[in-house]
């Protein structure tokens, strides 16, 4: 009888509500490289769903080879974690064996996606291609430009 009442629930629930979609992927992008060209600044931008799927990616002119995979493993690490990259480095150090883990990246950049109202995990942005704490303002700004949030409401 509970498994029943939990699909009714899901069923429910617009699937909008459960995952990140490609136009809000997009404005996440978009708002990303508006920060990035209002600051001189050049990026590579990926948005990745809760699974680690690339939802929208966009390699601004003037990146290096290496920075779109880059951007996609920021991404995917908050993804699997659910918290920035930047926090990753002190979570390793104080953790035994997460440095090891799979999808850790210890480089600010990837910052985690929430949705407007910071109760739904969405999935992840990383952003690379400037110094660290640029990508990682990049990637907020993208994700405010969209309207969803950066961090779980508390």
């Amino acid at each position: 009888m509970r498994l029943f009442a939990a699909a009714i629930l899901l069923a429910a629930t617009p699937a909008s509500a459960q995952v990140l979609n490609a136009e809000q992927a997009d404005a996440i992008v978009k708002g990303c490289a508006a920060h990035a060209r209002a600051k001189g600044q050049s990026h590579a931008i990926a948005v990745v769903d809760l699974g680690g799927h690339p939802v929208a990616t966009w390699r601004m002119d003037g990146n290096a080879f290496g920075m779109m995979e880059f951007s996609l493993e920021k991404a995917r690490a908050v993804a699997a974690w659910g918290f920035p990259t930047s926090g990753m480095e002190a979570a390793a150090k104080g953790t035994p064996g997460f440095a090891d883990a799979p999808h850790v990246v210890t480089v600010p950049g990837g910052v985690p996606v929430f949705s407007a109202d910071g109760r739904t995990r969405l999935g992840g942005v990383g952003a690379s291609g400037e110094a660290p704490a640029d990508d990682a303002a990049c990637a907020a700004a993208g994700i405010a430009a969209a309207g969803l949030k950066s961090e779980r409401a508390r």
